[in-house]
């Protein structure tokens, strides 16, 4: 199995590709049973990183939501 680059150097787009690659390959029912373990647990990694990715992406949104309502005296919050 390839070594995957430093998880700092790759964004969510190039993580979610090689998720999908990975997925690719295990339904294929091609690999040995050894690979497809391999395989699944770099999905379960990969997936690990675009989950945390998108948690932290979330967390900058609600932070810069939460900073414009306070900049805007006056103003309830959306869904309030």
């Amino acid at each position: 199995m390839a070594k995957r680059e430093s998880t700092q150097n790759v964004s969510f787009e190039r993580n979610l590709e090689q998720l999908e690659r990975v997925v690719e390959q295990l339904e294929s029912g091609e690999l040995e049973l050894a690979d497809s373990l391999d395989r699944f647990k770099q999905g379960i990694e990969l997936s690990g990183e675009c989950r945390k990715m998108l948690d932290r992406a979330q967390q900058t949104v609600e932070s810069l939501i939460d900073t414009d309502q306070e900049s805007e005296p006056g103003q309830q919050p959306a869904g309030s």
